[in-house]
């Protein structure tokens, strides 16, 4: 990795590619002395999230040296991509992830995969030829153990879809898209301070949810279609693995709320095959929260693993 005194931030460009005739859309960084491993980075979903969540990591990413070029992709039906009226599934994602590698990066790259994302990340490094385009994985607050190894019930998963996609769930929007219960949220499950939760972010939050077609994205994750058993699969995982756990690390689900940071971390670097991983201030949001220490890791194991 090329660290350079006095690096000048490269401007983000906004960009679109077409994917099974949807318009996706992603942000490209390219410093004018990049390394040769750009960065991929895969945004969480929910109530107005996108690519933004990554900006300010972004720009702490340049300003503490760094030179890798950065791709920052909108998943469909999120930000500036397309939103058809689906519901979504990991496979789905991972595949137009694998297609925006393949056409779009066209070379390794470290994927960094925000929170509850890691099923996409996963099946992505199960499709054809992802290993020849994902290098390592970067896993920011990744939900807990007990989540990511307990099958739940596909019916459970359909009958909250329906649920959802429904007036009922038209209605539900509107009121989760509130400034008020967005603070709330943040307060109660994503922040370790509440002082963090900036305007910046709720406005960035309310503007993200305008368009209520983006909730079909939102209802998807809250459906569950991505809760399996993926024990497996992670021993299979074959890719340089860096694990970050906020230090007050928490979880929504009932089957996580008894896992302490340290044990959700050890299960991590313990199951992957090529786990390695840290604490750091913060909760559940790390790079927008944390962002100089989040960078500080990210980058220190990615200079250690681009040298293997």
């Amino acid at each position: 990795m090329t660290i350079t005194s006095n690096f000048p931030i490269p401007s983000a460009t906004t960009e679109f590619y077409s994917w099974r005739n949807y318009r996706c859309a992603y942000d490209y960084y390219q410093p004018n002395q990049a390394s040769d491993t750009p960065l991929v980075l895969m945004h969480p979903i929910g109530v107005g999230l996108s690519r933004w969540f990554w900006h300010r990591f972004c720009q702490q990413w340049y300003q503490a040296g760094y030179s890798q070029p950065i791709y920052n992709p909108d998943l469909l039906g999120c930000g500036d991509s397309d939103m058809p009226h689906v519901a979504y599934h990991p496979t789905d994602w991972a595949q137009q992830l694998n297609y925006f590698l393949q056409t779009v990066v066209k070379k390794p790259a470290i994927v960094v995969v925000q929170g509850a994302e890691l099923p996409v990340a996963l099946s992505l490094v199960q499709l054809p030829d992802a290993s020849n385009y994902v290098k390592g994985l970067v896993l920011s607050g990744p939900p807990s153990w007990a989540v990511m190894t307990q099958e739940t019930s596909t019916l459970k998963h359909k009958l909250a879809w329906n649920l959802f996609d429904s007036p009922f769930g038209r209605l539900f929007y509107r009121y989760a898209r509130r400034r008020q219960f967005l603070r709330s949220f943040s307060s109660k499950q994503l922040f370790a301070e509440p002082d963090d939760i900036d305007e910046q972010w709720l406005d960035s939050l309310r503007k993200g949810a305008a368009d209520t077609a983006s909730r079909h994205a939102v209802f998807s994750f809250l459906s569950g279609f991505w809760r399996q058993d993926y024990q497996q699969v992670i021993a299979s995982i074959q890719q340089p693995t860096f694990v970050v756990v906020g230090e007050e690390a928490s979880s929504i689900s009932r089957e996580g709320k008894l896992e302490t940071p340290e044990q959700r971390l050890d299960y991590y670097i313990k199951y992957f095959p090529q786990g390695q991983g840290c604490k750091i201030p913060g909760r559940n949001v790390l790079p927008y929260e944390s962002t100089a220490a989040f960078v500080s890791v990210v980058a220190d194991w990615i200079n250690r693993i681009v040298e293997i």
